[in-house]
């Protein structure tokens, strides 16, 4: 039997195009299966549900945004019971937080320690000096955003963003993965 998308399902001896039929028949092969102690499920649904218990974050705080994002490390939030594990590794990590001013001396040792993380790779811009560049915007030195050098998949907003603030980013950045339908990126 082949399962696939809005395709046709073949059984032995009939077609059945995509529609009612089609649900109800899939249903029933499906309950037959838990019957016997299966688990049908897609794949990239599963390995996505398996990405978004266990975030493990890059230790990369650049500036008082650092501080807001040990506290959301601390016990009274402890994002341990979300899966997350802080790294110091960008080999072992697979979000960035980026935490703080990014400055144009520090631009491209970011963007190795980025290149470096295994595939699929997330970041999270926390602060607005991360977001576009705060209250330093109109610095030489400042990048005006951390998006003009790693592509960024949520900004979290404040100055300094509050530990809850980062908590919320981090269940979009959840709610993005299990969204996105591909085992690649």
């Amino acid at each position: 039997m082949g399962v696939s998308g809005d395709r046709t399902v073949e059984l032995p001896g009939r077609v059945l195009p995509p529609g009612p039929d089609q649900d109800a028949t899939l249903k029933l092969v499906n309950d037959e299966m838990a019957d016997r102690g299966f688990v049908v499920a897609k794949l990239d649904k599963l390995i996505n549900w398996a990405r978004t218990g266990s975030l493990w974050p890059l230790t990369f705080g650049l500036a008082c945004c650092g501080v807001e994002f040990m506290h959301m490390i601390a016990a009274r939030y402890d994002i341990d019971r979300l899966g997350m594990v802080p790294r110091a590794s960008p080999r072992q990590s697979d979000v960035i937080i980026v935490a703080g001013t990014l400055c144009n001396k520090m631009a491209p040792p970011f963007r190795r320690v980025y290149d470096q993380m295994p595939e699929p790779r997330y970041v999270i811009s926390m602060g607005s000096c991360a977001n576009g560049g705060g209250y330093y915007h109109y610095s030489y030195s400042v990048v005006r955003g951390c998006d003009r050098v790693v592509p960024v998949d949520v900004y979290v907003p404040g100055c300094p963003p509050t530990a809850e603030a980062l908590l919320y980013g981090i269940m979009q950045l959840q709610k993005k993965i299990r969204r996105v339908g591909t085992i690649e990126r």
